[in-house]
């Protein structure tokens, strides 16, 4: 019998193993590599990405991981500010001017200017809630925030707005996979407290990809790691959790005396077959979007407008917001060296539009707009790769705080963990990890010795 299974070789679930390493574990991955929606690969110097981009400070759970596994990661360089809007690219300025300098009707500038205003003041508002407080585990901040204006949706809250004010707004609310129709108000401004914040929160690129981190830690997990190991049911006996799977066409047994289900919400709800009612109920609100991206290499041999831009947002566009990966790179070099990485993405209702068309479709669609923000960027293009993400970002809807508790509840010997548990991506996949690891760790170490008989353990595993 093993100490521990871990269901899901995403963030949450590699986090939640590196915790478990000194255990007996086994750690179940359906698909051929391990990462989940963090996916980069490296391209000399310069790495393509298709996921996840930025992750938390030295103070957070995911500095914690970074640093356990010898990962690098360095502050988010350049202007994260920027936009592309009717024709004008802003690169610089606070953004309080921009309802000045973007080409738009003056009701759209004056909706904009008191929409901006009521956003200004949710977020210092925001920035008090979310602080951690002395003393205070990171369960009860999660709730604080996720109760900050949790009673309607951000539309709700800045009110109708015209075409070119609404149009601002999107990138920036969407990220989550909701759009401002559908993503509570608290939410919303959250993402604005991300981005204004700069030294908070997630403002760290790992050195060489976000790819580096994940499979930094699946090799040390070693064969302890299945990949293409996909699970049909997990189910409580008395003293147990059973893990019925499929790997490479042969069905699997294993037994464990916890579990820990670090999959997105329906695929837990779906093979956790005998999970507490409450919890299953709370498991089927959880709301999902889809996300489509898209990877580009790029040869230039001269410097760009774009060389000290990281984030470009992009409204009224195929895409929601515009990554210059290869910023990090031009940050540290001497010398200004031939190429760059970018990542488009569409989240929400970008991403419903584009994730059904083929990858030429979309990769076309993508480089009209690129080359309209950047006249001529398609020459320069050398490779581009599409990744679509079905089950994209748990997003926060209105009155979601209420089922937190219930998620946190213990389900048995079942342990859940995974983005959707909380506001802030990554960390809150790693947090989310680390405490289900946790909780493992103490209920092993207080077993009574008989039960600890006959436990194997072979750190070559």
């Amino acid at each position: 019998m093993k100490d521990a299974i871990v269901i899901g070789g995403g963030i949450a679930g590699l986090s939640a193993a590196w915790r478990l390493k000194h255990h007996d574990i086994l750690l179940l991955e359906s698909n051929d590599r391990v990462g989940g929606r963090i996916k980069s690969e490296r391209r000399g110097q310069y790495w393509l990405n298709w996921g996840g981009h930025v992750y938390g400070g030295p103070n957070s759970a995911t500095g914690e991981l970074l640093r356990s596994v010898g990962i690098d990661a360095l502050p988010v360089p350049g202007i994260l500010s920027a936009m592309f809007m009717n024709g004008k690219l802003l690169v610089d300025g606070r953004v309080e001017t921009y309802p000045f300098r973007v080409p738009m009707s003056w009701k759209s500038r004056f909706a904009l200017m008191r929409a901006g205003a009521k956003v200004r003041t949710a977020v210092m508002k925001y920035e008090k809630k979310a602080k951690l407080r002395p003393g205070e585990g990171y369960k009860i901040q999660q709730q604080r925030v996720l109760d900050f204006m949790n009673d309607k949706t951000f539309t709700d809250f800045v009110g109708e707005l015209p075409m070119d004010a609404d149009a601002i707004f999107r990138p920036t609310v969407s990220r989550s996979t909701g759009d401002p129709e559908q993503i509570a108000a608290g939410a919303g401004i959250g993402y604005f407290h991300l981005i204004w914040n700069k030294s908070e929160g997630l403002s760290r690129n790992i050195v060489g990809g976000p790819s580096t981190l994940t499979e930094t830690i699946a090799v040390a997990l070693g064969n302890r790691l299945q990949l293409n190991a996909k699970v049909n049911e997990v189910f409580h006996k008395e003293n147990s959790v059973v893990v019925r799977y499929i790997q490479d066409g042969i069905e699997h047994e294993e037994e464990a005396r916890y579990v820990i289900l670090a999959t997105p919400a329906p695929i837990t709800r779906r093979i956790a077959v005998d999970i507490e009612s409450k919890v299953g109920e709370a498991l089927d609100k959880i709301v999902y979007g889809p996300h489509v991206s898209a990877a580009f290499l790029t040869n230039e041999t001269s410097p760009q407008v774009w060389d000290n831009l990281y984030s470009i947002a992009t409204p009224k566009r195929s895409f929601d917001i515009l990554i210059h990966n290869s910023n990090l790179n031009r940050s540290i070099e001497t010398e200004r060296q031939p190429g760059s990485s970018f990542m488009t993405f569409s989240p929400a209702q970008r991403g419903r539009e584009l994730i059904d068309k083929s990858d030429d479709e979309i990769i076309k669609t993508y480089l009209k707009d690129l080359n309209e923000i950047f006249p001529g960027f398609s020459d320069y293009v050398v490779e581009a790769q599409v990744t679509r993400w079905p089950l994209g970002s748990a997003y926060i809807f209105p009155d979601r705080a209420k089922l937190q508790s219930t998620l946190l509840q213990p389900a048995g010997r079942l342990l859940l963990a995974g983005d959707y548990l909380g506001t802030l991506y990554t960390e809150t996949a790693v947090q989310s990890g680390f405490n289900a690891a946790q909780e493992i760790n103490s209920l092993l170490g207080t077993m009574p010795l008989e039960s600890q008989k006959g436990k194997k353990f072979n750190a070559a595993n």
